[in-house]
């Protein structure tokens, strides 16, 4: 995913927000970007980089065929994950594709925000193995359970399929292990508010060394 910016000084201070599936990770980052913080969401930017007309996509219509293609010409999103979601080569297949042109795009609109502290939102921090091209990493934290229970509820889910979701990611032992700060949403919304702004006015600090 993103790479710190090297060979200069950081003009904001840089926090990965990450979280499992269905932790909550979109509602947080609502929060904080109502409080003034820059969010750059790497799953909108991963919608943007196979946008056609767009090498990435090009690169995944030679991988995967034309049947990934929805009839205008966009990327068939659902197709696709169902290629992916039970071939371990299919799928990084496509994290060779798609990681690097995220990558350049993230860093791209890095380069160019402004705001008091960016925020990027990356749900595969674990997995890409970039938390250490961060000032801070900032883990959405959920009880598997809790997981489990809105995946069935937002997406119909059944209980397997909710669990094989859960069991395709990285633990939440190894995401809490590179967590500087940990948000906990095992409750409602009311419950998130408090916790944002107490780590806004830390962020802001940060920025402010």
């Amino acid at each position: 995913m993103a790479g710190r910016r090297r060979g200069g000084p950081q003009p904001v201070a840089r926090i990965a927000l990450t979280g499992g599936v269905a932790s909550g990770k979109s509602t947080v980052a609502r929060l904080f970007a109502a409080l003034g913080a820059r969010l750059i969401d790497t799953d909108q930017v991963a919608r943007d980089v196979v946008a056609p007309p767009s090498p990435a996509l090009d690169r995944i219509v030679a991988r995967f065929g034309s049947g990934v293609l929805q009839p205008d010409g966009t990327l068939d999103r659902a197709a696709l994950r169902r290629i992916v979601f039970s071939d371990d080569t299919a799928r990084r297949d496509l994290e060779s594709i798609m990681h690097p042109a995220i990558a350049a795009e993230v860093a791209r609109q890095s380069a160019a925000a402004a705001g008091p502290y960016q925020l990027i939102a990356i749900p595969l921090l674990v997995e890409t193995g970039t938390a250490g091209d961060y000032d801070r990493v900032l883990l959405v934290d959920a009880q598997p359970a809790t997981q489990r229970a809105r995946l069935m509820l937002r997406d119909g889910m059944t209980p397997a399929a909710a669990e094989r979701m859960l069991a395709a990611q990285a633990s939440r032992e190894a995401r809490r292990a590179i967590a500087h700060d940990i948000i906990d949403n095992d409750g409602d919304v009311a419950q998130l508010a408090p916790q944002v702004e107490t780590l806004h006015r830390r962020y802001l600090a940060l920025d402010a060394r």
